[in-house]
């Protein structure tokens, strides 16, 4: 059995920082801000879908401890005035965490609707263009970093999911582009899961190996790893986290 994990170094790492969740309703996101709490940030949680709705996977014990903004990250004005309101509340902005973001599948290109790519675009890539073009210049000041979701499928082609990889590609190459802009100062990086265990893929794949999917509590150790110091040489990177897929 391997030893526990000791933590001790991430927690001074993240003492006194400031970190911005985003989807953290979700499974993933609310693994997020539980991790990055427990490891002493101040954390800013943001999602369209309030804490107290039926799908929020928030917990109410965590919430009492968190700052939770409600915002349309698809909205360019609403993420500006999200930046100015977490700086406003908060004195600075240390971490971007880009966890926003839905699967989709479907057709083939040629019969894909136009409404489902554009969905696709806003909720995946969108989301974290907006929410890094407000938050670069107040991580610039702290040198602080970016970590996004991105997904293992988006390394290459496939059929009946092609909008989803061609979305995820981009936040991917996203980050590539923010740490080769930000050299020295922000880091940027993308964590590329394979299908995280989650309640609504396991509702929508029954009779899938969901002991080969990856945990959401492992992805945010991992993420949480790529905005502490103990990755200060990492940038631009493109991160597994498969599981036992």
């Amino acid at each position: 059995m391997s030893p526990p994990t000791d933590h001790s170094s991430l927690d001074e790492d993240f003492e006194d920082t400031v970190a911005v969740i985003t989807g953290a309703s979700g499974a993933l996101g609310s693994a997020c801000v539980e991790r990055f709490h427990e490891l002493g940030a101040t954390v800013c949680a943001v999602d369209v879908v309030e804490p107290a709705a039926d799908e929020s996977a928030l917990e109410p014990e965590t919430l009492g401890a968190v700052s939770f903004y409600e915002t349309d990250l698809t909205e360019e004005s609403a993420v500006e005035t999200l930046v100015d309101d977490v700086v406003a509340d908060h004195g600075r902005l240390d971490h971007l965490v880009n966890v926003a973001g839905t699967w989709r599948g479907g057709d083939p290109i040629e019969e894909t609707d136009e409404s489902e790519f554009d969905l696709l675009v806003d909720v995946n890539l969108r989301t974290a263009f907006l929410a890094s073009k407000h938050a670069l210049p107040h991580l610039q000041e702290t040198e602080g970093s970016i970590v996004s979701v991105s997904a293992r499928s988006a390394l290459e082609g496939g059929s009946g999911d092609g909008p989803y990889r061609i979305t995820k590609a981009g936040v991917r190459l996203l980050m590539e582009t923010i740490a080769v802009e930000n050299r020295g100062t922000v880091r940027a990086n993308a964590v590329m899961p394979s299908v995280i265990d989650t309640p609504a893929n396991r509702e929508m794949m029954p009779d899938s190996d969901h002991e080969s999917w990856v945990d959401p509590r492992d992805i945010a150790d991992v993420m949480a790893v790529l905005c502490s110091d103990l990755t200060s040489v990492t940038s631009g990177a493109a991160v597994p986290v498969y599981g036992k897929a």
